[in-house]
């Protein structure tokens, strides 16, 4: 892969700032990508009717619940289809890195909408439950259920397999969310064939209660993930992989390193660390030098943007007095 690159001397005499840039993602990748967030918006609203129908038909308060999340489903995935394509922006004047960042607002507004999902069923469980429970047509319910489990299961292991391939964080909490969606139509199955067996109607409200907590998890699972992309939280295994691959690189080569910074834009990561020289070493030997250890950085660690910062272990302390090298 073809790099740009930029260089720019700095004012104190061997400092100089080294930047390796990443391409954006191929026309072929969007058109992936594209297909699957349409495609996970289509069975979305294929999923309200067809629950939306159940309910009608059973008057079941777990499939009411299992309704009402594919509702907040589809809201979900329609805001995810608008940030994946701002995501596709690329670098301007004002965003230097791209717009990829909204995949974070992307992944926490879906595990917001999965929390308020799961509170609704944990609500509407309880009242049924209260209120005196009258469920019929079990038998076409069930079927209905199991048709929406199977179509859910596939295209939720579609939507992340593809967004872990792609790097697209918010594919995969789009899938994630259709997981979620195929979770509780599995705790809708159960509390129906349970109610069908033992003919104690207790169990479908038990089960969407069930659901609700599973499913709450999940989305603050999501909220947590979301809060920690924003606020740059560096990944410490990601971080430990750095650490160890630039000790061997420089260590090889007579130098050392120090100030490495790790956070992920969204669809890839940003790493920047200084690169201490021996006294003497050239700007163009160092240049070399620093290319090659950037190489190293990104064969590892794909895609990335890689800065570095060249300075001389020979005035080091006189530039940056009380840094350690």
């Amino acid at each position: 892969m073809r790099k740009a690159e930029t260089f720019s001397r700095e004012p104190q005499g061997q400092n100089v700032a080294h930047d390796t840039t990443i391409h954006q993602k191929s026309e072929q990748d969007r058109k992936a990508l594209l297909f699957a967030m349409n495609l996970s918006l289509a069975i979305g609203i294929f999923m309200v009717l067809l629950k939306g129908g159940a309910y009608l038909l059973t008057g079941s308060s777990a499939i009411l619940s299992d309704a009402a999340e594919s509702i907040v489903h589809v809201a979900a995935v329609v805001f995810a289809s608008y940030s994946l394509r701002l995501s596709f922006q690329p670098a301007d004047e004002t965003h230097h890195y791209g717009h990829s960042k909204i995949s974070f607002f992307s992944v926490g507004f879906e595990g917001g909408m999965i929390t308020i999902a799961a509170l609704y069923i944990l609500e509407a469980s309880i009242q049924n439950w209260m209120a005196g429970i009258q469920i019929e047509h079990l038998g076409i319910g069930t079927i209905l259920t199991l048709l929406a489990i199977l179509i859910n299961g596939a295209l939720g292991t579609y939507l992340i397999k593809l967004g872990t391939k792609q790097d697209s964080n918010i594919l995969v909490a789009n899938g994630h969310h259709t997981f979620t969606d195929c979770w509780t139509g599995i705790a809708v199955l159960t509390g129906l064939g349970l109610v069908l067996a033992s003919k104690w109607l207790p169990f479908d409200p038990i089960c969407g209660i069930l659901m609700a907590f599973n499913i709450l998890r999940t989305g603050v699972s999501l909220m947590r993930s979301a809060f920690s992309g924003l606020m740059d939280k560096a990944d410490p295994e990601v971080y430990l992989a750095l650490t160890t691959l630039l000790d061997s690189e420089t260590k090889t080569r007579g130098m050392t390193h120090h100030q490495l910074r790790l956070r992920h834009l969204g669809d890839a990561h940003e790493v920047a660390v200084h690169l201490v020289f021996p006294q003497g070493e050239s700007l163009q030997a160092a240049h070399a030098t620093a290319t090659e250890i950037e190489t190293a950085i990104q064969n590892t660690l794909t895609p990335a943007y890689v800065t570095t910062h060249l300075e001389c272990a020979g005035n080091h302390d006189t530039i940056h007095p009380g840094r350690q090298i």
